[in-house]
């Protein structure tokens, strides 16, 4: 096991920056996600740890020990990459003892932690086959055993099961879990699925456009977002955001106008001393929050058009439209008796509500002690 350290990291390709000025410390045994959409850097910057690709500035150490310098090689880590990068032609024995006869390991530990590996992975009884031989979910775990074996001080994931169906998925990272339960070790996870995030980290690291937009625990960014990308991001279905304006805007203190929605003024909202008076804003309220019945009084009243209505059993999700033409997703639970074209009033209980900036990364706008819903 080992700790992580990145000070002020950050790469570039040519005149191109991908990895910005990223600052980072990973606890012995955590389990720290990286999530962000396609592009924002997160392979990146994990090739960076595992020492594939060269770190252009500052500083990585693991365990207090700077290794830019160091090979990918000896820096004691092991990575599952997306594809499994298995051989065809080699058993899952030979697969799993393959680096470590390349490392000249004794054969009987070989055998010692393969049949360790193996066993705690399900695949004792699958030594003999090739990969070919296997489905999607028993070649990712010979693709986890092949790390385990090396016993590494930190794992390294790079989207492992994007390739997996969504059941196989589920079932995939409940064994993850239990795994990093089990052994205790460093692990590090590339994911852009956020429900992946949600569920399987101590920490998050949201990654936009090479930047870290926000690190905290999976319940601090889903109720505590710092701006509008990480609230958009974190939560499914996505946040909804409705313009609207500061009204009767004191230094803590506002009241909200959602734009199009005749008095709509609501209750006073504390807010940022900092925040400008009578500026547009952003309004932030996840779908779950929304309600269908007038059970809080503090809450704003809007009418919208449902367009379309998906109805699950346990939950349903309405996909509404306000007279302005802004979208309003509603998560309610269980069944509703409604249909798609019928204007009805929801209600918008100001606990659950978020400001923000109205640009895409606009700052967060509400104090931390009031941004989550009851």
């Amino acid at each position: 096991m080992a700790s992580l350290r990145l000070e002020h990291v950050g790469k570039r390709f040519a005149d191109t920056t991908v990895i910005h000025d990223v600052e980072l410390d990973v606890a012995d045994g955590e389990f720290v996600v990286f999530v962000g959409p396609s592009g924002c850097g997160k392979s990146t910057l994990l090739r960076m740890i595992s020492g594939l690709a060269p770190v252009t500035e500052g500083s990585i150490s693991i365990d207090g020990k700077r290794v830019n310098d160091i090979s990918a090689a000896d820096r004691g880590l092991a990575m599952v990459f997306q594809s499994y990068a298995l051989y065809p032609h080699m058993s899952v024995r030979q697969n799993l003892a393959f680096g470590l006869e390349n490392l000249r390991t004794p054969a009987a530990e070989i055998d010692a932690r393969i049949e360790a590996a193996a066993k705690m992975l399900r695949l004792d009884t699958l030594l003999h086959r090739r990969p070919t031989e296997l489905s999607g979910g028993q070649r990712q775990r010979v693709a986890i055993g092949r790390a385990i074996v090396r016993e590494p001080t930190i794992f390294l994931f790079d989207e492992p099961l994007s390739n997996l169906d969504a059941e196989l998925r589920v079932a995939m990272r409940a064994e993850i879990m239990a795994l990093h339960e089990r052994l205790g070790t460093t692990m590090i996870y590339v994911t852009h699925d956020q429900v992946e995030a949600m569920t399987m980290a101590d920490r998050i690291v949201v990654l936009r456009a090479g930047r870290v937009e926000q690190i905290g625990t999976p319940l601090e960014l889903y109720n505590h977002p710092r701006n509008r990308f990480v609230a958009g991001f974190i939560g499914s279905p996505q946040m909804n955001f409705l313009p609207a304006r500061l009204v009767s805007a004191q230094p803590g203190s506002a009241r909200i106008a959602i734009d199009g929605v005749e008095e709509a003024t609501s209750p006073a909202l504390a807010i940022d001393p900092n925040a400008p008076a009578d500026a547009a804003v952003a309004v932030g309220i996840r779908p779950e929050h929304v309600r269908l019945d007038r059970s809080d009084p503090a809450s704003i009243e809007v009418s919208v058009t449902i367009e379309r209505l998906e109805q699950l059993g346990a939950a349903s999700f309405l996909y509404c439209r306000l007279p302005s033409g802004v979208p309003l997703t509603v998560h309610a639970a269980g069944q509703v008796n409604h249909r798609a074209g019928e204007t009805i009033a929801v209600q918008l209980p100001v606990a659950a509500i978020h400001l923000f900036e109205t640009s895409e990364a606009g700052r967060s706008l509400t104090l931390a002690d009031r941004a989550a819903a009851g």
